[in-house]
């Protein structure tokens, strides 16, 4: 299991599913520990009820269906599928609710947003799981610049503990998923994928709510999570492009625009 684990580690967003299927074919008997376990780029479905998009995680999962946030029922329908408490769920509305906006006003400009709330086996409290899919490819939905393919998964876990004297533990499991494909046509494509996780816990006053506490920790660790994504990928990508030389008496390699190979692909990478 641990050897499973350190592979799908390694593994680019684009190629998980195909390596998971492979690993769940040779270790039937770990199925459920790797579904759980190993952070799948996200799937959209669609809620016929409510008429709007929800995304597929192995928190909305019972069975082969997915519980919609929107309409509280699973798809393909289930009678007696796992459900929230009528004060989760009513926490789970107004969470929805508030993601979206920040989604769309704040940060991704559009995008398909859901958060799933449910009371965990052992302990007290409760846990919440909110997750953000962006497609910035050509035809995705708010499209900017000049992606080939673009994708962006966030995922954010967080444990809840019961209130005591007026604080509650949180702590939060972040996963962000990045994919991405440009293209010079005719001669010229660079593609760039991976993914960064990190934790972070905080004992806050629930004063203000649990919604506000969750909402700043997501927030502040999206921008680490970014800064991050920069510094390891972006960063180091640049720095292998400024090393590149032409060879010896050769021309330089140049795009359909006239640009040099080094040219295209820093404008690809400042693009982002």
């Amino acid at each position: 299991m641990e050897a499973a684990m350190d592979l799908m580690r390694r593994m680019p967003p684009t190629q998980v599913d195909t390596a998971l299927s492979s690993l769940l074919l040779l270790l039937p008997q770990y199925s459920s520990e790797l579904l759980s376990r190993v952070d799948q780029p996200l799937q959209v479905a669609w809620d016929a009820e409510c008429l709007k998009h929800y995304l597929l995680c192995d928190y909305n999962r019972d069975g082969d269906s997915y519980r919609s946030p929107w309409s509280c029922k699973y798809f393909p329908s289930l009678e007696d599928g796992a459900q929230p408490s009528d004060q989760l769920r009513k926490l789970e509305v107004e969470a929805n609710e508030i993601f979206a906006i920040y989604r769309d006003h704040r940060y991704y400009e559009g995008g398909i947003s859901s958060v799933y709330l449910w009371e965990p086996e052992i302990g007290g409290g409760f846990a919440a799981c909110f997750l953000i899919k962006k497609d910035g490819s050509e035809d995705g939905q708010g499209r900017r610049g000049l992606l080939q393919h673009g994708l962006w998964d966030a995922i954010h876990v967080l444990e809840v503990g019961e209130e005591d004297e007026g604080l509650a533990h949180y702590r939060l499991t972040s996963t962000v998923m990045l994919s991405f494909t440009t293209k010079d046509a005719p001669s010229v494509s660079f593609s760039l994928s991976g993914s960064i996780t990190r934790e972070m816990q905080a004992d806050l006053s629930v004063a203000e709510g649990h919604l506000t506490n969750m909402g700043r920790m997501i927030e502040e660790m999206e921008g680490k999570l970014r800064n991050g994504l920069d510094q390891v990928y972006f960063g180091k990508t640049k720095e292998v492009v400024f090393t590149l030389r032409e060879p010896l008496g050769s021309l330089t390699a140049t795009s359909a625009t006239g640009q040099s190979l080094q040219q295209v692909v820093m404008d690809d990478i400042l693009r982002k």
